[in-house]
């Protein structure tokens, strides 16, 4: 079973930027597809952005051009490049498969755009 533990959320100000990290427990090398996750207080969670073993991305239409994932299978570790940051980038931020298998989920990173 496969662990995920995410890192590197934090406040920034608008315009500004972050990298997220999840690392995993066991491999990921078998799992096709990882994705970023976000929960913003009150909303469910949405997916934010996949990336497949062979490296092909999707992004939500709202961080498409501002953000971008990547996978190090030889580190077990999923990334999330934030760019342009804005308040409404404000939520805790998860990775998990895509569609998303593994319970219970990490504990989140939590990002706050804020001035």
């Amino acid at each position: 079973q496969v662990q995920l533990v995410e890192s590197g959320g934090g406040l920034v100000q608008p315009g500004g930027s972050l990298r997220l990290s999840c690392a995993a427990s066991g491999s990921i090398f078998s799992i096709n597809a990882m994705g970023w996750y976000r929960q913003a207080p009150g909303k469910q969670r949405g997916l934010v952005a996949t990336i497949t073993n062979s490296g092909s991305t999707n992004y939500a239409s709202s961080v498409k051009g501002r953000f971008a994932i990547s996978r190090d299978n030889a580190k077990n570790t999923v990334y999330l490049r934030m760019n342009s940051l804005s308040p409404g980038d404000t939520a805790v931020y998860y990775c998990n498969a895509a569609p998303p298998r593994y319970e219970p989920w990490g504990q989140g990173t939590q990002v706050t755009v804020s001035s």
